[in-house]
């Protein structure tokens, strides 16, 4: 599918927030600028989260307390090639199934990754906006249908 605005992003993410049952894991797979923080922004509404979501790149990650005891739990890994103890905490939120974790870069620690998770791939395309590809493995389905 092609997202044209930055508002188009965000409810694409919030449609799929509103389906949210806790324990999934979203990985977000981009180049800088490709609208990853903003669907998360949009997720984020869809789990009636009103804080201000910002791309945890410094920080690693961030946490934020949504609807029916849900919490968002949105990792960066950005700036790290090796995730070292960030390990541990990953493969806990994983197995949380009040949280939903959404992984930027998740290249460095793709070994703790699920195979049963969503994958969404936003590429940058100049003049035409962004070309948004979902991985939707089949337990996962009631978020896009």
């Amino acid at each position: 599918m092609i997202i044209n605005t930055t508002d188009e992003m965000e409810t694409l993410g919030q449609q799929i927030g509103r389906r949210l049952r806790g324990g999934e894991i979203i990985e977000l797979v981009g180049d800088v600028g490709a609208g990853k923080t903003t669907f998360t922004r949009g997720l984020a509404k869809g789990l009636a989260i009103h804080d201000n979501i910002t791309s945890p790149s410094f920080t690693i990650n961030c946490n934020y307390t949504g609807r029916d005891g849900l919490t968002l739990r949105h990792y960066d890994f950005y700036r790290l090639s090796d995730p070292g103890i960030m390990n541990l905490e990953l493969s806990e939120a994983i197995v949380d199934p009040k949280a939903v974790v959404i992984i930027e870069w998740g290249d460095s620690i793709v070994d703790v990754l699920p195979e049963q998770r969503l994958v969404i791939n936003i590429n940058y395309l100049p003049k035409q906006g962004r070309e948004v590809a979902i991985d939707c493995p089949e337990k996962l389905a009631y978020l896009v249908d």
